[in-house]
């Protein structure tokens, strides 16, 4: 359908405009999302209300069924949810849960160790985003909770390790996902003096927001450094209230243990998820290879995956050894109902905010949002700013559509036409700065599929969530965008990490100052 001119214009911004100042105001996702949905859906249809209901009608069934057959990238996410949400009821009610934390707590002596360990975790569960951040928060949830780490600070912790770690990781979906990218954008331009693989790994010593956001990371475990929000939160925790209870009960599964179990349950568990998980990537991404006839290797299997069934697969096979830990039980038929219901229904909030999510993602990108966005970079400007301006306007897309890989799929491309038209020396400057522009977006928007699974996976208050990581990622995008003025001044990477580096410790000077002011 041909949109109107006008809509090919700032009023493709209205409808995630209206969903994220909404979201952040009222605190209201589902209404705030259902809102932004109904404005982008009359805009598509221009104001009439007929087409725009049967328009939505279509947008909706799409999310399970598209093209004729299932939509399977959908439904394998919304599967893994609730299969972990069933694995997480069924480990506390057989009690291992509980055994975990204690466990823990008997060789985790304080509120630092247990960051450290969920931040490690990371190392273990990066080969993707949505897996770290559901499975590391069911792993250390009991044990932060124990020390009385505020639910927020947990998903800071799962929200700023999950997509910093994928994206510079090239064994990663990810990863994966760039490279080809790369491989592609190199191969257009006729560019042979860098793999695809190379590329990647010298865009990402220049991903200053990815690099700088684990910095930070690792001094919020040390302590000291809760802001605003944060330090609220964490001045509640203390007082033993984990999340905002005003607010209800925040999306996740509660236990339901009656007494401490195996520690083995869970860790078995969870690694036959994980093991299971990393082995069906690699074989959908060989079966791919082998269907295209194609050469297998670790990094080609990789990017062609298929990260939704491998998903399902490690689900499906944790469920399975949950289901013999709770046969060991011997737990009766209504307990195996009770626990079964109990997992579903503490992820269907988070399953209702993806929907309405994919949703607005959408329509608008029927609205073409991220190409009028992407147009407001062809203006002229000067030379050294164009990795600054780069990483700005992929987080405004990012942000504003809710998706690192979409704004990826979009900005890279055109990062590369433009610096090659200008200067081919920015073009792996360039293309590294969208990178970090668009793990910035995704770590500031309320619709970002990543940022509503950390919540989930801490169970913590979406909302809280968001507002709580604000000022990390917006002083570190401030610190990013020094470095990307003086890479762009310089063309050196050394003196682009200095200056990154420099404005890092004012940042850090400038909170430690107010910080001391609230005294």
């Amino acid at each position: 359908m041909e949109l109107h001119p006008f809509i090919q214009s700032y009023w493709s911004l209205l409808p995630p405009l209206l969903a994220i100042l909404l979201a952040i105001t009222t605190r209201r996702v589902l209404l705030s999302l259902g809102l932004g949905i109904i404005l982008a859906t009359l805009l598509l249809q221009q104001f009439n209300p007929v087409t725009a209901i049967t328009h939505l009608a279509g947008k909706v069934s799409a999310l399970f069924w598209s093209d004729n057959a299932v939509n399977e990238w959908n439904v394998n996410i919304l599967l893994f949810l609730l299969l972990l949400g069933c694995i997480i009821s069924m480990l506390s009610r057989v009690g291992a849960t509980l055994a975990f934390a204690e466990w823990a707590q008997r060789r985790i002596k304080n509120r630092r160790q247990a960051k450290v360990m969920t931040g490690l975790l990371v190392f273990v569960f990066f080969i993707d985003d949505y897996f770290h951040s559901l499975s590391v928060g069911t792993i250390c949830r009991p044990v932060t909770d124990r020390f009385n780490i505020s639910r927020a600070k947990l998903a800071y912790l799962l929200d700023s390790t999950a997509a910093p770690i994928c994206v510079l990781m090239p064994v990663s979906s990810w990863g994966a996902y760039i490279i080809a990218l790369v491989g592609g954008i190199l191969a257009s331009h006729g560019l042979t003096g860098h793999s695809a693989l190379g590329a990647f790994l010298v865009m990402g010593s220049m991903n200053f927001y990815a690099v700088f956001t684990l910095l930070m990371v690792l001094l919020v475990i040390k302590g000291g450094w809760d802001l605003g929000a944060m330090a609220r939160h964490e001045q509640n925790a203390l007082a033993g209230e984990l999340f905002d209870s005003n607010k209800g009960t925040p999306p996740g599964v509660t236990d339901t243990h009656a007494k401490a179990g195996r520690v083995s349950d869970l860790l078995l568990a969870i690694g036959t998820l994980t093991l299971v998980t990393v082995a069906a990537l690699l074989l959908t991404g060989a079966q791919a290879l082998s269907e295209s006839q194609a050469a297998f290797s670790l990094l080609a299997a990789l990017e062609n995956t298929n990260v939704g069934r491998s998903l399902v697969f490690g689900g499906v096979a944790g469920l399975l050894v949950c289901t013999y830990a709770m046969l060991k039980h011997r737990v009766s038929a209504v307990d195996w109902l009770h626990t079964l219901s109990v997992g579903i229904k503490g992820m269907l909030p988070a399953i209702y905010i993806l929907l309405f999510a994919w949703t607005i993602a959408g329509l608008i990108g029927e609205l073409k949002t991220g190409q009028y966005l992407a147009s407001l970079v062809q203006q002229s400007i000067p030379l050294f700013m164009l990795p600054a301006i780069l990483f700005l306007l992929a987080g405004i897309m990012a942000f504003a559509t809710g998706t690192s890989w979409g704004t990826f799929g979009i900005m890279l491309p055109i990062a590369a036409d433009m610096t090659m038209a200008i200067d081919a020396q920015l073009l792996l400057p360039g293309m590294s700065a969208v990178m970090a522009g668009a793990v910035f977006g995704d770590h500031c928007s309320p619709i970002s599929d990543t940022t509503i699974l950390s919540s989930t996976g801490a169970s913590c208050h979406h909302i809280d969530h968001v507002i709580t990581q604000l000022p990390y990622a917006l002083s570190i995008a401030v610190v990013s965008i020094i470095g990307y003025l003086a890479l762009g001044y310089t063309a050196s990477v050394v003196i682009g990490l200095a200056a990154a580096m420099a404005g890092f410790i004012l940042v850090l000077a400038t909170w430690r100052w107010q910080q001391r002011r609230s005294l």
